[in-house]
């Protein structure tokens, strides 16, 4: 799986969840009206930024705090494509995966900067900056777990057949 677009944002560390989907902002609990509360606690001009690419960076620990499934959903269904960060909340790792948002984790995202187009080879972890010719090496996921994202989710790979 690969996946080509350009950086719309870098976010700091510790985004929790509660803020990428907090509660009081969810009119419902549908695709729609999660991507209606996506971020807006973090970043008010969220989706006006996303309309300059779909991959976004994030610190350490994106998605701490909760077990709530709503946060990767919401990122999902605003359109994110994949989300490049040191590290990742354990639950939301697992949620995001679950759900078929890609996710890598990459060590050193200090060169990635919105606007930066990237080529991302999620079966190798490379991720190809082509604006200023720097590669980064991110981990690659389990066979298994990336074949769970890439088929949209678990859900999705069991109507599959497995």
């Amino acid at each position: 799986m690969k996946i080509n677009d350009t950086v719309f944002e870098k976010y700091p560390e510790n985004v929790s969840a509660e803020l990428i989907a907090h509660t009081r902002h969810v009119a419902a609990v549908t695709p729609e009206g999660l991507s209606a509360a996506c971020m807006k606690d973090v970043d008010p001009d969220f989706h006006k930024k996303m309309e300059k690419g779909k991959i976004m960076v994030a610190g350490k620990n994106f998605g701490c705090n909760s077990s709530r499934e709503w946060a990767p959903a919401a990122l999902r269904y605003s359109g994110v494509k994949l989300i490049i960060a040191p590290s990742f909340s354990r639950i939301f790792y697992r949620s995001a995966i679950n759900i078929g948002l890609p996710i890598l984790e990459c060590r050193d995202i200090g060169a990635l900067k919105p606007g930066d187009k990237l080529e991302v080879d999620m079966a190798t972890g490379l991720i190809n900056n082509i604006t200023t010719g720097k590669k980064e090496q991110g981990t690659v996921l389990p066979e298994f777990l990336l074949d769970i994202m890439t088929a949209g989710g678990l859900m999705e790979k069991l109507k599959a057949g497995a």
